[in-house]
C-alpha cells in the first residue's frame, strides 16, 4: 500500500516513517513545514509532501491507498487540528478512494469526563475525529493508547476495548499502528493499548 503518515515529524509518527520506510509499503511523509522536508528525506528516504491539516490536504493524499493518522496541536489547537484537521483529512481520504484509515487516539476519549479538566477538551476532539472515522465508509482502525513514554520498544502490549489505564512507549505504538495496516481483525475496529505480554500482531489478532 502507499501510504500517507499524517504527522510523520512527530515523536510517533517518526517511529511510523522509519518502520514504512523499511516495509514493503510505501511511505509518504506528511509535515506541515517546508523546513522539515529536507530532514525527512535524508533520514528516512522517503517522498515527503508539505500539507497543513487546517488548509487543503487533498494533494498529499493523490495516489495513497492508506492513511495513519499520527497528527497533533500538543493542545495548541485541538478544534483546528485534532479534530476539524482529522475530519478535513478523513473525508479527503474517502473522496480520493483511499482504503484504509489507522487513527492514533487516545484513552479515554470515549469518556473525557473521567480525565482531569485540562485535557478533557483535547479528549473531546479526539472523540469527534474518531466517530467521524467510525461513521465514514473507510476501513478503519482507531487506537487508544495510555500514557506515551520514550522507553525503547518492547514489541508486547495489551490490547482490548477496554484495559486498565498504563503505560506504552512510543516505539510500539507506531509498531501497533504499522501492524495494524495489515491485520485484518483490526478493521473496523476501536480498542485502547498499554504495555503488556502479548506480542503486537498475537495481541492484534486476538481482538
Amino acid at each position: 500500500m502507499n501510504v500517507l503518515i499524517a504527522g510523520s515529524h512527530g515523536g510517533v509518527g517518526q517511529h511510523i516513517t522509519e518502520l514504512l520506510a523499511e516495509s514493503e509499503h510505501t511511505a509518504r511523509a506528511m509535515v506541515r513545514d517546508e523546513s522539515q522536508v529536507d530532514e525527512m528525506e535524508e533520514e528516512f528516504g522517503v517522498d515527503v509532501v508539505v500539507a497543513d491539516l487546517t488548509e487543503d490536504v487533498s494533494h498529499a493524499l493523490t495516489g495513497c491507498d492508506a492513511v495513519i493518522f499520527a497528527a497533533g496541536s500538543s493542545g495548541e489547537d485541538v478544534e483546528g487540528v485534532d479534530r476539524d484537521g482529522a475530519i478535513r483529512l478523513i473525508d479527503e481520504a474517502e473522496k480520493q478512494g483511499a482504503e484504509r484509515f489507522v487513527m492514533l487516539s487516545s484513552i479515554n476519549a470515549d469518556r473525557p469526563e473521567e480525565s482531569p479538566e485540562g485535557l478533557q477538551p483535547y479528549l473531546e476532539a479526539k472523540l469527534a475525529a474518531d466517530e467521524h472515522l467510525q461513521d465514514s465508509d473507510l476501513t478503519y482502525t482507531i487506537v487508544r493508547p495510555g500514557e506515551l513514554t520514550d522507553d525503547p520498544a518492547t514489541g508486547r502490549i495489551e490490547a482490548a476495548r477496554r484495559v486498565e489505564r498504563g503505560r506504552i512507549t512510543r516505539a510500539d505504538v507506531a509498531r501497533t499502528l504499522v501492524a495494524a495496516l495489515d491485520v485484518e481483525t483490526t478493521h473496523g475496529e476501536t480498542f485502547e493499548l498499554i504495555e503488556g505480554e502479548e506480542p503486537i500482531e498475537d495481541a492484534l489478532e486476538g481482538l
